[in-house]
């Protein structure tokens, strides 16, 4: 199942005056939260140990690993079967509240979300919200 696919949203209102790479910045903050909280899939650890250790050592920013270690895309195999169960609860974008949470934490003073910055920065800004998102979820399971 794709959840997400950065190259979804080059097209229609995509602000032309940034590169391709910021379509896929909020995936890559919350698929990276997920890796890095337990909840990634075994693919990521068994074939691509030396990417996954860049981003945990903070080598690479969220949105540039999402890009090399996932091609732009997040399918279910990014994710454990709990990672998952959570995603399908948060991400998605017909129920869950990721968007707004990400619009809300750091998004809010930009002209899109498009804008939002593939830091460190913004990951230490929203990873907060989604760790008591996910505290909620599991309360609530």
């Amino acid at each position: 199942m794709k959840y997400d696919d950065a190259s979804w949203h080059y097209g229609g209102n995509f602000p032309s005056d940034l590169p391709n790479a910021a379509g896929g910045t909020h995936i890559g903050m919350f698929v990276s939260w997920c890796l890095l909280n337990g909840l990634g899939g075994e693919i990521h650890a068994e074939e691509f140990p030396d990417i996954l250790e860049k981003l945990r050592n903070r080598g690479l920013t969220p949105g540039a690993w999402f890009f090399q270690a996932c091609d732009g895309k997040f399918t279910d195999e990014d994710l454990s079967e709990e990672g998952n169960d959570f995603a399908k609860n948060y991400f998605d974008f017909d129920v869950g509240q990721y968007l707004d949470d990400y619009q809300n934490s750091v998004g809010s003073d930009l002209p899109t979300l498009y804008h939002v910055s593939d830091t460190w920065q913004t990951f230490d800004t929203l990873s907060p919200i989604i760790q008591q998102r996910y505290q909620e979820w599991k309360r609530e399971g």
